[in-house]
């Protein structure tokens, strides 16, 4: 029998892997290899939680795939549980997430094949540089490297990031084992390089931060953001996809969560439309921006919840503001 570099970086993290657990706890029964903070939705795709945005991820037999990294902290926690969940797959058992492993194993180089960066905020790409080093390639819609850059000399200091070494325009897309990963970038939105990451076969969707789940977004005009084109993209998106589509979404509300359905996409898009017909209605009537970012709640998303100044409905008014001022 012949291995591939791939197999034996495989079998060398489950090896890795065993040294590290009991024998007891790797091949019990009753006891399933399960990372902390992982959430699977289907067929091997699921979410990661921990500080910043929702970390995506798939792991088969083939190969392994992130959406975002975070930051450096929780990008090293998540590799270790995809290294656990490697390790599962290599020796058969279920991935399926359900009991936390009682210690970690080393991370094994060239463990993951494809870190996708839904778009360039630190939050979301903070984490490449601990990713990059077990890690094939980088991701990303090709303005994404310059609003990196762009970001890092505003605030001044050294440029820490690390860069997309893959970029595309429209649609990029792999296939890793049985299932194929793509992704889009439908113009600009919550930046001017958002994408959306379809694992086509698991039938779920990585959305970054094109979806706030229940909560004030942040629009980030300096980045190239456009609520006008934002409504069109999250209704393409929608009707793009099947009825039964999972979607996984950069933040959310607690009461809601971080993951959802067509209807809670359908629901941002219907907030940014409320927002912008309120400050459309405000210009029309000749309020002032402070007048018109008065209101504590727009009609309908009263449950809406702010994560800070950025993150609120005034922000949100005075970027909505801002836009149509300019049209």
């Amino acid at each position: 029998m012949s291995y591939s570099r791939r197999d034996f970086l495989r079998m060398s993290s489950f090896l890795a892997l065993a040294t590290a657990l009991p024998t007891r706890s790797l091949f019990s029964k009753s006891r399933v290899l399960t990372p902390e903070n992982f959430t699977e939705i289907r067929r091997n795709v699921g979410y990661f939680t921990g500080r910043g945005g929702t970390i995506g991820w798939m792991v088969n037999r083939e190969g392994a795939v992130a959406v975002d990294s975070q930051f450096p902290d929780s990008a090293s926690d998540c590799l270790r549980g995809l290294e656990q969940l490697i390790a599962g797959q290599v020796s058969g058992m279920d991935a399926s997430p359900r009991t936390q492993p009682e210690q970690s194993a080393q991370i094994t180089d060239l463990m993951v094949d494809v870190l996708f960066n839904t778009h360039h905020h630190g939050d979301h790409t903070g984490g490449n540089g601990t990713f990059r080093p077990q890690t094939e390639r980088i991701v990303a819609h090709s303005n994404v490297p310059d609003l990196q850059r762009r970001q890092a000399q505003m605030r001044g200091g050294e440029d820490e990031n690390t860069y997309a070494d893959t970029t595309f325009d429209e649609s990029w897309s792999v296939a890793i084992g049985d299932e194929t990963i793509n992704a889009r970038h439908y113009g600009p939105a919550h930046t001017g390089g958002d994408s959306v990451i379809h694992f086509e076969q698991a039938n779920v969707v990585h959305m970054g931060d094109l979806v706030f789940n229940g909560v004030y977004p942040f629009i980030d005009q300096g980045g190239g953001a456009n609520i006008t084109n934002w409504i069109t993209l999250l209704e393409t998106v929608a009707q793009n996809h099947e009825a039964d589509t999972r979607y996984i979404f950069g933040h959310g509300n607690p009461a809601r969560g971080i993951t959802g359905s067509r209807e809670d996409v359908l629901a941002k898009r219907d907030y940014l439309a409320a927002l912008m017909d309120h400050v459309m209605i405000s210009l029309q009537a000749g309020m002032s921006l402070e007048e018109t970012r008065s209101i504590t709640s727009l009609p309908g998303f009263e449950d809406f919840v702010s994560f800070g100044p950025r993150l609120s409905l005034a922000a949100n008014l005075e970027a909505a503001w801002n836009e149509l001022s300019a049209q």
